[in-house]
């Protein structure tokens, strides 16, 4: 089925029918994902998991950020070898991919202000002289915050009306945003960074559509790329998916990405600081009939152990020169109380 085919008023009907487990109702949603407190005689009985509390306290609104210390970071950066600079960022433009067949937003751009046009208007009052001789331009834009390469904060999707850390829509979501865990409290994020690149490992330039990437997926790339995780990293999984970019319809549908027990493993046993991917969703879609939620890698990272995802990550040069772990240095935009933000990521190899 292409994108472009699906009538606008069937966009959220189509997707949700594609990235739906078999049999899966979905109770209301606020915007981000946050299931809203509903009335007792109107609330579903829901059953599935719960958000995690931080062990890190009850106002904590980092979750991993936390393993992230003074000493990591002084760490890493010792060890950058001073050579080249990979920016793992894409460009906004006009027509990119993004979520538009959710209803959401495309990016938007436009000029406030041209020579010419302050040629005519003088809207500085400064007279035609000024004018003639300052050539003045300005723009502006608007766009989907989960669009280009982003950052997810932790309240971006949520469990029974909370996200994690117990912080709950009803007390803590207001007319302009979350007051807790939005994107504004994301830190610059200074960590070892560890390509995982499981195209690779399997001699593809592109995951096969909706293969969900497994913890045996990234062990075997780790083993062929002869790198060992360590607590506190910054892990990025390529699947490919960015060959394609930016062709709308091919980079958005049925999207290889992780799997539930990769991101067990990522985050349980491995202790990972934030984990990012190549594609739009960093997890695949369709989900399996059993994942319990829609979005079981997003609810699961998010709510339930509070780890950051980075998407649309462009790790194609990485990849082709064998760059496997690196010094990963990013900033996100600070926007108050939303649910992810434009992310600016670099990695510096390592000696």
């Amino acid at each position: 089925m292409s994108l472009a085919s699906i009538r606008p008023i069937g966009l959220l009907a189509a997707l949700l029918a594609a990235v739906l487990p078999a049999g899966c109702r979905l109770a209301p949603v606020a915007h981000g994902g946050v299931v809203h407190d509903l009335p007792s005689a109107a609330r579903p009985e829901v059953e599935g998991p719960v958000v995690g509390r931080s062990p890190w306290g009850p106002d904590d609104e980092l979750g991993a950020l936390n393993r992230m210390t003074d000493a990591s970071r002084a760490a890493v950066l010792a060890r950058i070898d001073g050579g080249r600079v990979y920016d793992l960022g894409v460009e906004y433009f006009v027509g990119m991919p993004s979520w538009h067949v959710l209803g959401d937003p495309r990016f938007q751009y436009w000029l406030t202000h041209t020579p010419r046009g302050t040629a005519v208007d003088d809207p500085a009052g400064v007279g035609d002289r000024q004018n003639a001789l300052v050539s003045y331009t300005g723009d502006a834009v608007s766009f989907y915050t989960h669009m280009g390469t982003h950052i997810d904060a932790l309240n971006h999707f949520g469990l029974r009306g909370e996200i994690y850390n117990g912080f709950r829509a009803d007390e803590h979501l207001g007319d302009r945003g979350w007051r807790r865990a939005g994107a504004e409290t994301i830190p610059p994020i200074v960590a070892r960074g560890v390509l995982v690149d499981v195209a690779g490992a399997k001699g593809v330039d592109v995951l096969p559509d909706s293969y969900a990437i497994t913890a045996d997926d990234l062990r075997e790339a780790l083993a062929l790329q002869h790198v060992e995780l360590q607590p506190g990293d910054v892990v990025l999984v390529r699947g490919g998916r960015m060959r394609t970019w930016p062709d709308d319809e091919a980079y958005v549908r049925d999207q290889p990405g992780l799997g539930m027990d990769a991101a067990r493993w990522l985050a349980e046993e491995q202790q990972v600081l934030a984990v990012g991917g190549d594609n739009l969703s960093l997890e695949h879609f369709p989900v399996s009939g059993d994942a319990g939620t829609w979005v079981p890698v997003h609810t699961y990272l998010l709510a339930q152990q509070g780890v950051p995802i980075i998407e649309v990550l462009d790790l194609e040069a990485l990849a082709a020169d064998g760059v496997h772990e690196f010094a990963f240095v990013a900033a996100s935009l600070e926007f108050r109380g939303a649910s992810a933000a434009p992310f600016r990521p670099l990695a510096f190899p390592l000696r």
